[in-house]
């Protein structure tokens, strides 16, 4: 016999919820997506089983619980960040919400470098327009030269220490080269952020096209207050 328990957590808490499950040695069963007709939210659904809990239950009483994560009151255009860093069996059920629905579900840890396959077709399928795939292919080619630049600045870090090491004077070795290397990682993360800023307008851009015009405008205008209140936060 089995129970499902269903605990609802704020969007922002779900990969340290994902977290703690994976800790535990939750097994993931599913995820799904459903729309709320009342206001045009989206609320998901995580379906795990605790597999050592579980076990004990079954040999005590033969019952077992599955464990449900929920997060409701979405809105279309929130990021919603990916589990598949956990648990890359997530992959088809967060392609499908993006799919259906549009969701935007980020930093997908499959072969995908974070982005979504897309196909060209109409809703409800998602549709790849000139310059969303320009702009998704900059940001990717960005990312893998961020990669590198990284990567390499840490082999040199690396190698000088390891002849500063042979000469006794590794200390002074590694803080000299510190320094660049910080600041190879610091461009690196500004590129890779430039390219889904882009990546992510372009993105916008795309479904604003395919809206009804009214429509359109207001989403604009309701992006542009969201704007500009970030804005003021930022600067307060």
């Amino acid at each position: 016999m089995q129970k499902a328990i269903y605990t609802t957590v704020e969007l922002d808490a779900l990969l340290s919820h994902v977290q703690a499950l994976k800790g535990a040695g939750a097994r993931f069963v599913q995820m799904h997506a459903e729309r709320n007709v009342d206001d045009g939210t989206y609320r998901l659904v995580y379906t795990f089983i605790n597999v050592r809990a579980a076990q004990e239950q079954i040999a005590q009483d033969g019952s077992y619980a599955i464990e449900n994560l929920v997060v409701d009151g979405i809105d279309q255009y929130q990021e919603i960040p990916s589990i598949s860093s956990y648990y890359p069996a997530v992959f088809p059920f967060e392609n499908e919400a993006h799919d259906l629905f549009g969701l935007a579900i980020t930093d997908m840890q499959i072969d995908f470098k974070g982005f979504f396959y897309q196909v060209s077709t109409a809703e409800p399928m998602s549709v790849i327009t000139p310059e969303v795939k320009a702009a998704r292919e900059k940001a990717m080619k960005v990312r893998a030269a961020a990669e590198a630049k990284v990567r390499k600045a840490a082999a040199e870090k690396a190698a000088a220490a390891a002849a500063a090491a042979g000469e006794g004077a590794g200390d002074a070795a590694g803080a000299a080269v510190a320094q660049p290397t910080a600041a190879a990682g610091s461009d690196a993360q500004h590129d890779e952020a430039a390219a889904k800023a882009a990546l992510k307008a372009a993105e916008m851009e795309a479904k604003l096209a395919a809206m009804d015009p009214e429509k359109a405008a207001k989403v604009r205008a309701a992006l542009a207050a969201k704007a500009a209140r970030d804005k003021q936060k930022k600067e307060a």
